[in-house]
């Protein structure tokens, strides 16, 4: 069996480590060569690690927080109405803000300081990893793989990349001004 196409430029380490993996500058480049199903599970295993740890570094935040001069605050009545509605209401935006670009560490970060139940996050986190899995699986390794190709010069590849520019662009352009539509009628 032949070794793969990076082998020969990787130093010799005495094995294969799990960390190695980590330190490769074109780990996404290897998870977009596996069988869908496999890169999808792949995926979902790094955001669920990812957001569970953020949660919990939520957690841990508000659990030392309560030993410090903000104990008061972090216990006072406007706190805990926060963390009832957290509770209540956490779990569809903890599913749906994987969805999103750039606020899934916010949301995990508040739910563990606002110390949403177990039975409530870890679902909506399932849930949530599982859609971010199957979409970056998809599209998001699509766009990688076009950005890719862009670079080595291919005019699909650059046509590509322009038009998933122009489509981001439109998209935020359009956001915006129904945003500014709806405030302006309310």
């Amino acid at each position: 069996m032949a070794p793969p196409p990076h082998a020969a430029t990787r130093p010799p380490t005495g094995g294969h480590r799990a960390a190695d993996v980590f330190a490769e500058p074109d780990l996404m480049e290897q998870i977009a060569r596996l069988p869908f199903g496999l890169a999808a599970l792949t995926l979902f295993g790094i955001v669920m690690l990812r957001a569970n740890a953020t949660y919990w570094a939520g957690r841990a935040v508000a659990a030392g927080g309560r030993h410090t001069r903000l104990a008061r605050q972090l216990d006072s009545p406007p706190m805990r109405r926060a963390e009832a509605i957290i509770a209540r209401w956490g779990a569809p935006a903890v599913a749906l803000c994987f969805l999103t670009v750039g606020i899934q560490t916010a949301v995990n970060a508040t739910a563990g300081l606002g110390r949403m139940p177990l039975r409530r996050y870890l679902p909506a986190v399932v849930i949530g990893s599982v859609l971010w899995a199957v979409l970056y699986a998809t599209v998001g390794l699509a766009a990688l793989e076009a950005w890719l190709a862009a670079t080595a010069g291919s005019p699909v590849g650059i046509a590509v990349v322009v038009l998933l520019a122009v489509a981001v662009v439109v998209g935020i352009v359009l956001a915006k001004r129904r945003r500014q539509r709806d405030q302006a009628s309310a």
